[in-house]
């Protein structure tokens, strides 16, 4: 029995097959001509971005078509490149260039911290599939044996996950990550069962039996192809029995939870059948990879076509969250020390306030053309002056409905005080772990850190959600905690009201729901603040389930 963090639910089985390594370096060679070198070099780099960006396109869900667009814009950087040259000026040959070169931003970028040093994987996967392009080697990616399996790997890149298939891959395990990594987020998208910092997963020899389970973050080897079998069975089962859930989110007595999507594009919005309306629509995807900004029109246009996707239906519009592990050169933004604690979210309206009016004024427009409920909100609200500031700025453009993220404990802290300014919250619990705890999301050590169960950041919700109880506001969640049917249940207990996820996870959440009554929500909350840590608290949650 292996065990590991489970961050996506569901149990499977099969045999596991590992990830292919990254590609090994062959002994240095004599460089000769260091203008063919670096034109090698490049050459590499630009294979990696390409294939990178041919994987975006294939990509059916819009997270992890962002984050390959991001890591081919990585690929690409001119400063990478810059340390390219730079190194075979120095006698090395194209692959060991690149391999030095990524060392060396690799370095930069884990010393920053925070989310810049999230990024770090990314450059590991842009290492290996440039490098492997310059050898001639093939791009590292998911082993193909002919038959449904369990994929175990160190960590996986999201060129990795995004194309992996369902119905051959039955559930992950990787070594590395954390609840709100890469993996985690791509995998609820995905629908597959899934156990992260899971140490010595990679160990499993390959066409080993084992079941996997994504709530417990279990994994059993040599069960045998009956009990796999079995498991897969059942677990079909219930996937088709979930799937047949309808109707809006309640408890079993009737409260009402508004079960809402997390959306980048219109295209999410085919999910849309399955839920109330979104609870996050994520507008800087509509800038990621531009050297300007798009134009009113563009904008427009894109927030329409969301808000039609909708009709009469509530859509929260997040506006722009650039910084930190989201960069967006039309910005002009200067390097800073510690991006994740600096200009980023809300706080760029402070040197470039233009963009944000820009933004609602495109979002005003986009408004007057639909039936659907447009509701707006700023990422990063630290204090209720810049709450203020916000909703005057939102309301001065007729929008109505005005609220803001909880994504710091500064804002928990105040919420009662960002109620007095503010039509409702959304708590952004990925967030809101990692600066409570001050634990970088992607450290495989720290992974209990971040577990959504953790009874400190509970408190953190609870007293939120009181806040909007006692203003009359509503509070929800749009952190990937929404997606985990068991901790819905405490959520909705501690005062929560809605809930927003991606679209795959909803039947789940409210069939959950469904099953228990608002008291025994409650009852599920004062279990989980009362325990001394996140295990005690789910294993006593599920105990009384």
């Amino acid at each position: 029995m292996l065990r590991g963090l489970g961050i996506s639910p569901g149990r499977s089985a099969g045999r596991v097959h590992r990830m292919a390594g990254p590609p090994l370096l062959p002994n240095p060679v004599p460089v000769t001509d260091p203008a063919a070198e670096i034109t090698r070099a490049v050459r590499g780099l630009e294979d990696a971005a390409e294939e990178l960006a041919r994987r975006a396109a294939k990509a059916a869900d819009p997270a992890a078509r962002d984050i390959l667009e991001a890591q081919a814009v990585m690929a690409g950087d001119p400063m990478l490149r810059e340390s390219v040259d730079q190194y075979v000026g120095a006698g090395m040959d194209a692959a060991h260039a690149i391999d030095a070169a990524c060392a060396h931003h690799r370095q930069v970028l884990v010393s920053v911290g925070g989310y810049v040093a999230e990024r770090a994987s990314d450059l590991d996967d842009i290492r290996n599939r440039a490098i492997a392009a310059v050898l001639g080697l093939p791009m590292p990616g998911v082993p193909s044996p002919g038959h449904p399996f369990i994929l175990t790997a160190e960590d996986l890149a999201p060129a990795d996950t995004v194309n992996l298939d369902p119905g051959s891959v039955l559930a992950l395990v990787t070594e590395k990550g954390g609840p709100t990594s890469h993996t985690a987020i791509l995998a609820r998208a995905l629908g597959l069962p899934a156990v992260v910092a899971c140490s010595g997963a990679t160990g499993i020899a390959d066409g080993t039996w084992v079941s996997v389970d994504g709530d417990t973050g279990e994994v059993s080897t040599g069960i045998g192809e009956e009990a796999a079998g079995e498991i897969q069975r059942r677990a079909l089962a219930e996937r088709d029995r979930l799937g047949r859930t309808s109707g809006p989110g309640r408890t079993a007595d009737g409260y009402p939870v508004k079960l809402l999507l997390n959306i980048g594009s219109v295209a999410d919005a085919q999910g849309g059948v399955a839920a109330e309306g979104v609870g996050l629509f994520r507008t800087e995807f509509l800038f990621l990879d531009r050297r300007t900004a798009p134009t009113h029109e563009e904008q427009v246009s894109a927030y329409a076509a969301v808000l039609h996707a909708f009709p009469g239906a509530q859509v929260v519009i997040r506006t722009l969250d650039a910084g930190t592990d989201k960069p967006l050169p039309f910005l002009g933004l200067a390097d800073e020390i510690n991006p994740a604690l600096g200009v980023r979210g809300l706080r760029v309206a402070r040197r470039r306030p233009e963009v944000l009016d820009a933004q609602l004024d495109a979002i005003a427009e986009a408004a007057t053309a639909s039936d659907a409920s447009p509701w707006v909100m700023a990422p990063m609200v630290t204090t209720p002056g810049e709450a203020a500031d916000f909703a005057r700025r939102a309301r001065s453009r007729g929008l109505v409905n005005v609220g803001g993220m909880v994504e710091v404990p500064a804002a928990a802290l105040h919420a009662r005080r960002l109620l007095d300014e503010l039509d409702f919250l959304s708590i952004g619990t990925n967030d809101l772990s990692q600066y409570t705890f001050a634990s970088d999301r992607q450290h495989g050590d720290l992974a209990d850190l971040l577990d959504p169960w953790q009874p400190a950041l509970l408190h953190l919700i609870a007293q939120c959600a009181e806040a909007g109880r006692a203003a009359g506001k509503p509070v929800g969640v749009c952190g990937e905690a929404a997606a985990d049917p068991l901790l819905a249940t405490v959520l909705v207990g501690l005062g929560v009201t809605s809930l927003s996820m991606s679209a795959r996870s909803v039947p789940a959440v409210r069939e959950a729901l469904a099953r228990h009554s608002a008291d025994q929500c409650r009852h599920n909350a004062q279990l989980a603040l009362a325990a001394h840590d996140p295990d005690e608290a789910r294993r006593a949650v599920r105990e009384s389930w």
